[in-house]
């Protein structure tokens, strides 16, 4: 089944497919972002990694500094990793969103009810934010613009909804800036297939993302800092296929299926490596402050 970008359904359907399939939760727990190793990196257990991940934009983008009971909202939760350890670790208040039915009813199932309270879930597109302007302290969103067709649209939500010295805190994949460097053939071939395997319209580079939050009408005279975090988070790639031989049992007792949902991923994990590794992508991160 092709999973290439059709609309947002699309992307949808992408995310339920590979929650129902379970797969990735039982080899990568319940993050299913890349990791932080540190630059230069260290070898890191792959899970701790994820981990150490959000503790980091967390620390970075100056979210540590919210008090307990700040709301925060998670834009492409996920399985409500992230979200879970911003409510447990940090008493934050957390709505998890995503446009997938079965990434949240999963997030759901796996929070505890004494977390539930202070950690929600709910279906919703990024690009059509059913929440009021203003309405939340942070504004927290990884890995997702890339599924994102309109990406002004996605920088204008995030910050619609951010209050007056609210904080936003981005981590993205981001395509190198072709108007300054243009791609190879081999390059153009190669982010045809990162683009079309995993449901992606398009990468923004760091610097055309940047330039859509700080443009943003809501940006209210925010200065968005970005960050290249690609070095420390580099050896995920590898680690995500080294999992499945480190956890067997998670591939082999989903049966002959699971091994061929596994098999069916690792060239665009390799393809992303590569990408990342030459420079092709790079990994952006993103804060800023709204003045008060």
């Amino acid at each position: 089944m092709s999973r290439a970008f059709i609309d947002s359904s699309s992307v949808a359907q992408a995310y339920d497919n590979w929650t129902n399939d379970a797969l990735l939760e039982r080899l990568w727990g319940e993050h299913i972002h890349l990791g932080f190793y540190g630059d230069p990196p260290r070898r890191r257990d792959f899970r701790a990694a994820k981990h150490d991940f959000v503790h980091e934009l967390v620390r970075w983008s100056a979210l540590v500094q919210l008090p307990p009971g700040s709301t925060v909202l998670d834009v492409g939760c996920g399985i409500g990793g992230s979200a879970r350890i911003l409510a447990a670790h940090y008493g934050l208040d957390v709505l998890g969103i995503s446009i997938s039915p079965a990434q949240i009813a999963r997030a759901q199932a796996l929070t505890t009810a004494e977390l539930a309270p202070r950690c929600r879930f709910a279906v919703m597109d990024a690009l059509d934010l059913q929440l009021a302007d203003q309405s939340f302290d942070a504004v927290w969103s990884v890995e997702a613009c890339p599924h994102m067709a309109d990406k002004q649209r996605y920088a204008d939500e995030l910050l619609r909804v951010l209050k007056p010295g609210g904080r936003l805190a981005v981590a993205d994949w981001n395509r190198r800036d072709a108007s300054v460097t243009p791609m190879t053939r081999l390059e153009r071939w190669v982010m045809r297939q990162l683009l079309d395997n995993w449901a992606h319209p398009e990468f923004a580079s760091i610097e055309s993302l940047q330039a859509n939050l700080q443009l943003s009408p809501y940006a209210a005279g925010m200065v968005i800092e970005t960050g290249d975090w690609s070095r420390a988070t580099l050896p995920a790639w590898v680690d995500s296929i080294l999992e499945g031989a480190r956890r067997p049992a998670a591939v082999l007792g989903l049966g002959p299926r699971g091994l061929l949902l596994g098999l069916r991923e690792i060239p665009t994990i390799l393809l992303m490596h590569w990408a990342f590794a030459t420079g092709l992508m790079r990994f952006g991160v993103f804060r800023g402050q709204k003045p008060a």
